[in-house]
């Protein structure tokens, strides 16, 4: 019997590859969703690039000029911008954000750059450049231990998270202001094309009645800061996709996570409330940029409502009981609740209040693992199992169902067994790897895109190389070699997927808006699949491309290549630019 498709199959990672399948002149290894292929032209570029392995060259006087101005700027312009993204006067423990270069890299461009504004002879000059050694996940959780200082991240997880809440006090109104404020969403109002419904809300919570009162079209300030001195609230619905912070601070914290980080973020003027009490299907940091609010958290009403799966219905205060916690935030505090709690906030004391809320871990739970491990679990089994595939009993209508759901009777027993019996054949057959997979392919779909810094574009197709200038020529072009050393632009850019092929999903070119664009997919063999192995498991390390895990060069420089051009690797240095004389 055939085994469908859909249950999971293909690549097994153990399984060493010595033997190549042979291939026909049409088919290469690997493709992508848009059906590029690899033609002929580039064949013969690799085989160009396999003569020229041997030692490395020194640059030429053209790439040293054109990497000596970009280091220049990283160090003296981007540098900053990067350290002091969230950098504010009065916090103490600030975290250089992931693309950010630390201040040892920084210092040592500072230094490189120094010693060659010194040399007379640039086709002399040499210098060691500094390479980003960062680590995705790691910087992820500086950014959360900011987030939550000073509570330790161990005693959070092991304590807090999907267990109770945290009010942290700082009385360091700055702490979270370079996140958002007033004049950035007013300035994101004039400047972008924000749509009512889309990605705002104007909302009001008067007499215990909950109302939304989006007009339709675009939200002008004029409009929307009436709504406001009339008493509505504002609720942005996905403030990252224009407001560089934020997207900064998501796309970095969701390499630890893996899963979706969004943020929404709350106007409520003086003295009013926008919403009912309610409880979220998320993980909830309210971090307060502006003004105060005073807030009620209440319990999970019953067990069926800790860490739900969706959030729930607007609640009156007669059907939540007493609240277990009663704070007010201030500028720069932060409160976090467990998806489960319910909760409502109002402003007081006549000051308006402005906070960000960053959620995570939506639909990201065992049983949404399960919903997709058993029914490829049940497919595999029946696969396998005769027994599956057996005929109901003639009597099971007579034995179960609403109106036989008071019986017990021998025969209910006895059929009672055998599915039990029947449904422990699953438990060997479930696809643990490939689930998880699946897990990880959604977590692709949703990501934010990365943030890209001037530093990691110097090493990245992102960068300034093959310009196309005057008179049709191109400049600054660069190749990747057997020796150039490469690795992930970050821990999680990819996930190599095994469907009815072998895939490598990736959400670099994702949009900034949430599913705005389709999820883009690259096809390989199966005999290319230990190549990119080899640079998952490697990660953060740099890895040459002669070390693949490949049989030949010519795939190595193949997948290299590929993976460059899509801006999912990074090289440990520039690269060199193509002799085109």
């Amino acid at each position: 019997m055939d085994l469908p498709v859909s249950a999971f199959a293909v690549y097994n990672s153990n399984k060493p590859k010595k033997k190549k399948k042979p291939k026909s002149k049409s088919k290469y290894p690997l493709s992508s969703k848009c059906n590029s292929t690899i033609n002929d032209s580039m064949m013969i570029k690799i085989s160009a690039k396999l003569n020229k392995k041997g030692s490395k060259k020194k640059l030429k006087n053209k790439a040293k000029k054109k990497i000596i101005k970009q280091l220049k700027k990283n160090s003296k312009v981007n540098g900053k911008n990067n350290l002091e993204l969230l950098q504010i006067s009065d916090s103490d423990d600030i975290p250089d954000l992931i693309p950010g270069p630390n201040k040892d890299v920084i210092n040592g461009l500072k230094s490189s750059t120094a010693h060659l504004d010194e040399c007379s002879n640039l086709s002399n000059a040499s210098f060691e450049f500094m390479p980003v050694h960062t680590d995705s996940s790691e910087e992820a959780i500086k950014i959360l231990k900011w987030m939550i200082a000073p509570y330790k991240v161990e005693e959070f997880f092991n304590h807090i998270w999907e267990k109770k809440p945290l009010h942290i006090a700082r009385e360091k109104p700055l702490y979270y202001k370079g996140l958002i404020s007033t004049p950035i969403i007013d300035t994101m109002l004039r400047n972008e094309n924000i749509q009512f419904t889309k990605n705002i809300d104007i909302t009001s919570y008067v007499d215990g009645k909950r109302e939304t009162h989006n007009p339709e079209g675009r939200a002008h300030p004029h409009l929307v800061w009436d709504f406001y001195l009339n008493g509505c609230s504002l609720r942005l619905l996905n403030p990252q996709t224009y407001i560089s912070h934020l997207h900064l601070l998501n796309a970095t914290l969701q390499e630890y996570f893996h899963s979706f980080v969004g943020a929404n973020a709350y106007l409520t003027p003086p003295d009013s409330q926008g919403f009912a009490p309610h409880y979220d299907d998320i993980e909830a940091f309210i971090l307060q940029t502006e003004g105060k609010k005073h807030w009620r958290i209440y319990k999970p009403r019953d067990d069926n409502e800790i860490l739900p799966r969706v959030s729930s219905k607007n609640f009156t205060d007669d059907e939540i009981g007493e609240p277990i916690m009663e704070v007010t935030l201030e500028a720069g505090d932060m409160l976090y609740f467990p998806r489960g709690y319910i909760h409502q906030g109002v402003t007081i004391d006549g000051q308006h209040s402005l906070h960000v809320t960053i959620s995570m871990y939506q639909k990201h739970s065992w049983a949404d693992l399960f919903e997709k491990m058993l029914p490829a679990a049940l497919q595999l089994a029946v696969h396998d199992n005769v027994e599956l595939r057996y005929g109901l009993p003639f009597d099971i209508y007579d034995n179960f169902g609403l109106v036989h759901s008071d019986c017990d009777t021998p025969r209910k027993k006895e059929i009672k067994d055998i599915i039990f019996s029947l449904f422990d054949k699953l438990k060997s057959h479930l696809p643990l790897d490939e689930a998880v997979d699946q897990m990880a392919k959604h977590y692709q779909r949703d990501a934010l895109p990365p943030v890209i810094t001037d530093l990691e574009k110097a090493v990245t197709v992102y960068g300034d190389t093959d310009i196309m200038v005057d008179d049709g020529k191109v400049i600054n072009r660069v190749e990747i070699s057997l020796d150039t050393k490469i690795r992930l632009l970050r821990k999680n850019i990819i996930r190599m997927v095994s469907e009815d092929s072998i895939r490598l999903y990736y959400y670099v070119e994702n949009s900034l808006e949430y599913h705005g664009s389709e999820l883009p997919f690259l096809e390989i063999e199966e005999d290319m699949a230990p190549g990119i192995e080899t640079l998952i498991t490697s990660y953060p390390e740099y890895i040459a491309v002669e070390n693949l895990d490949l049989q030949n060069d010519t795939d190595k420089l193949q997948i290299a290549d590929a993976l460059w051009s899509r801006g999912l690797i990074m090289t440990e240095c520039p690269l060199e630019n193509i002799d085109d004389e």
